[in-house]
């Protein structure tokens, strides 16, 4: 499936990592890891990497593996304040957290699940990063294995830890994160958002494997 600038948003989820998955890590040159934000980019697909040596294997046992490297990598607090947006102020400490554990257990549940859709092709990194005010951008090109290849770009702040993936420079992760929340936002709250947070990973992990 070829992935251009005209995929939308809302549907940038699936397809993106379905090229980050089971790809072939290829090391930036050995300068690179002096920069943080690039060893937290090459840190996180290491990880997947070594989760899928033995083949992807079931769901939970990929959410298990992976679970710990997206804990250190992505900023989940930030990612989860941007993606609820304005009502995140109005929401108590208690529903703030709430919110943050089910979208951080959705998105280690998703990317869990989208390491079994690709395998062959390689992926690689730009030692460079891309300053952006307190924020830098570590450029990869993901490569499948019948040769298609995409930009995905990752946002870090300066925690070195991400905050965004971008897919050909312009479609957010986020953005797409945001649309998928705001109508449980808009007709439940925070009770709606998590709500709708679990039970998208919840019906992630009770699907059957593709055959």
């Amino acid at each position: 499936m070829r992935l251009t600038r005209r995929i939308a948003a809302a549907r940038f989820a699936a397809p993106v990592a379905a090229l980050l998955a089971v790809l072939v890590f290829v090391p930036a040159p050995s300068w690179a890891a002096d920069d943080p934000a690039v060893q937290t980019v090459r840190d996180l697909y290491a990880a997947f990497t070594a989760a899928l040596k033995d083949g992807p294997g079931p769901l939970p046992a990929r959410v298990e593996a992976v679970g710990p490297a997206m804990d250190k990598a992505f900023d989940f607090p930030a990612m989860a304040r941007v993606a609820v947006g304005s009502k995140w102020a109005s929401f108590t400490p208690e529903q703030q957290a709430a919110v943050t554990d089910a979208f951080k257990r959705s998105l280690t549940v998703t990317y869990a699940n989208r390491l079994a859709r690709a395998a062959g092709g390689k992926f690689d990194v730009t030692p460079k990063v891309e300053e952006r005010g307190a924020q830098r951008v570590v450029a990869t090109r993901v490569t499948a294995a019948d040769g298609d290849d995409s930009e995905v770009d990752f946002v870090v702040n300066a925690g070195n830890r991400i905050q965004d993936v971008l897919l050909n420079g312009d479609v957010s992760e986020i953005a797409a994160q945001r649309t998928a929340l705001s109508g449980p936002l808009k007709t439940g709250g925070a009770d709606g958002a998590v709500k709708f947070l679990r039970q998208r990973a919840d019906g992630m992990l009770a699907a059957k494997p593709t055959p």
